[in-house]
């Protein structure tokens, strides 16, 4: 069984590193970054840009940051934005086995440019608790429209013998137990809770 939830904001909070804040010059770099964020802040950024998707559906959100000090910088901000991308991926988890109680998620599949940082997949793996197998290409979107076009036209395979042949990339497996992450998870849904209070104060 295939589950399909929307985020609004997942790379492009990376994006925003880049050229709305200048912190970065490419993506690639928030995988360094992150690696050398103090380990005793945890900073919470809800990319709520355009509003909150599932599991929240608040097109009133806007983005919050919490947890800052002056301590607080590039590194810090850099695993933030990609923590984002993994708690907001664990919400929809969460939300998914609410509607599909019986259902048995093992595996999760992954693409895009966020794909490609090795650290950021290795954190939605601990964060999701699942296996994250990520695509030998970036950008499938690309991949399955092609193969929309050339099925249509009687050059490619079926479905199934198209998901056979496709190459699989670099596999991530969970390193740590579900209460390490606990407090990651909790802190995170209380910064969601109170990004949605302060849209619906002040609309």
């Amino acid at each position: 069984m295939q589950h399909e939830g929307s985020i609004f904001i997942a790379g492009a909070a990376v994006q925003w590193l880049r050229d709305g804040l200048g912190i970065i010059g490419s993506a690639d770099q928030t995988a360094d970054l992150a690696q050398q964020a103090d380990l005793e802040q945890q900073l919470y950024l809800v990319p709520a840009f355009t509003g909150l998707g599932a599991p929240w559906w608040d097109p009133s959100a806007r983005a919050t940051l919490f947890g800052m000090t002056r301590n607080s910088g590039p590194a810090e901000l850099a695993r933030a934005a990609l923590d984002s991308i993994c708690l907001q991926t664990h919400d929809l988890m969460q939300a998914m086995r609410s509607d599909w109680p019986d259902a048995s998620i093992s595996l999760l599949r992954v693409d895009g440019g966020v794909s490609k940082n090795a650290w950021a997949m290795q954190r939605l793996s601990d964060i999701v608790g699942l296996t994250v197998q990520r695509s030998s290409s970036s950008e499938v979107t690309a991949l399955g429209a092609a193969w929309l076009a050339g099925h249509g036209v009687g050059c490619w395979p079926g479905p199934e013998q198209f998901a056979a042949e496709r190459e699989i990339g670099q596999g991530f497996h969970p390193s740590v137990g579900a209460d390490q992450n606990f407090q990651l998870v909790r802190g995170w849904k209380a910064a969601v809770r109170a990004t949605i209070q302060f849209a619906s104060q002040v609309a």
